[in-house]
Parts: C-alpha cells; sequence; structure tokens
C-alpha cells in the first residue's frame, strides 16, 4: 500500500540548525525542485573535539524520498576531500563511481554534519503513530567523509502541541532519543546534536 507524502512544495525554500552538545557550530540548507524530486544544498561550519571542520553537500531526492545522489565536500586542517555518491533507489550504491555493497538495502543518506538528511526516512517511511521501521543509511563522517552503513529504527510517538515526534536509535553509537518534527517533516529538536534556527 501506498502512503500518502507531502507534496515537495510545501516544504520551506531554506532551514537552518544551531548545533550544540556534540559540536559547536551552524547549518544552512536550501530546497528547491528538480525535476519531479528535490535538491537540497547545505553548509555545516563547526568546532568538535577541539578541531575545525567545514562541510559543504548537494543532495537529489527523488518523488519518494529516497536518495539519487550526493555530493559531499569537506574541509579540516587535515586538508579538503571531497565524495560523491549514487543510488539506484533500489539500495545499491556506488561511491566514487565503485559498487559499494556495503551500503546495499540503503535508501537515504545521512551526514554526520547535518541535521536536515533526518528529515529523508520521515519522509520515506510515512509511519502512523505506534509504527516502527528499520532505516539503514549511507552515513557520511563529517571530518573525513568516510562513508559507513548506519543501522537506525525510527518508531512514531503520538504528536504533541502539533508537533511530530518519533523515538530514534542508533545501535552502533548507543544512542537513543526522541526527534520532533515541525508540519512540514524538518527536525526542530535533535536533543544533543541540533535545534531548529529558522
Amino acid at each position: 500500500m501506498t502512503r500518502r507524502r507531502r507534496p515537495l512544495d510545501s516544504l520551506p525554500r531554506s532551514a537552518a540548525w544551531q548545533h550544540r552538545e556534540a559540536r559547536d557550530g551552524f547549518e544552512v540548507v536550501f530546497l528547491r525542485a528538480e525535476g519531479d524530486g528535490l535538491a537540497i544544498e547545505g553548509d555545516t561550519a563547526a568546532v568538535e573535539g577541539g578541531e575545525a571542520w567545514a562541510v559543504r553537500y548537494r543532495i537529489v531526492l527523488g518523488p519518494d524520498w529516497r536518495t539519487a545522489t550526493a555530493q559531499v565536500a569537506g574541509t579540516a586542517a587535515s586538508g579538503r576531500r571531497e565524495v560523491a555518491l549514487e543510488a539506484d533507489g533500489a539500495g545499491r550504491w556506488r561511491i566514487d563511481g565503485r559498487v559499494a555493497p556495503h551500503l546495499d538495502g540503503c535508501l537515504d543518506v545521512d551526514l554526520e554534519s547535518s541535521a536536515m538528511t533526518n528529515a529523508f526516512p520521515v519522509h520515506r517511511l510515512g509511519l502512523r503513530v505506534g509504527e516502527e521501521a528499520e532505516s539503514p543509511a549511507a552515513y557520511v563522517r563529517a571530518l573525513d567523509l568516510r562513508v559507513e552503513r548506519l543501522e537506525q529504527r525510527y518508531l512514531r510517538l503520538d504528536d504533541v502541541d502539533g508537533r511530530r515526534r518519533y523515538h530514534y536509535a542508533s545501535p552502533a553509537f548507543g544512542f537513543e532519543c526522541e526527534l520532533v518534527y515541525d508540519d512540514a517533516g524538518l527536525v526542530l529538536d535533535y536533543p544533543g546534536i541540533a535545534t531548529r534556527a529558522r
């Protein structure tokens, strides 16, 4: 059964997050329609563990919120790096043109440097209250742009004050929290990571 998804044109043209606790920084993103999908361009600059870094990204999503491509560029004291990801929409990926079997089954890209990318599985899954789903992602590290597989789980909780809530778990990091989203499906509060500034 196909879930009804929010039209892409209901999203804001831009959004921003203050990154805090895990790191100190700021992220700004710009969203626009591209074909029948969505293009997202963003920048995050932060200091984490005493090291400064900056990440610039461009992600293209299909109309079903599955990641099609992601270009990520990062700068740190160790130098500048770039990585390009391509996905076929069925869970197969290429990293810089090379097949990446460790990402088989992933439908989303998740950037360690970004609060924006937590919107992708929420929109794609369309969970109803009480439903949960596994949502592994192609996870791009902030400092060195290494691409890993990240197992994740989302459980839709009751809405509170018109805000959507999800219990999020990432077993590899031993991390769980409650994520709060606005009515456009963009995260407002990511405990220990970021809060929405605009």
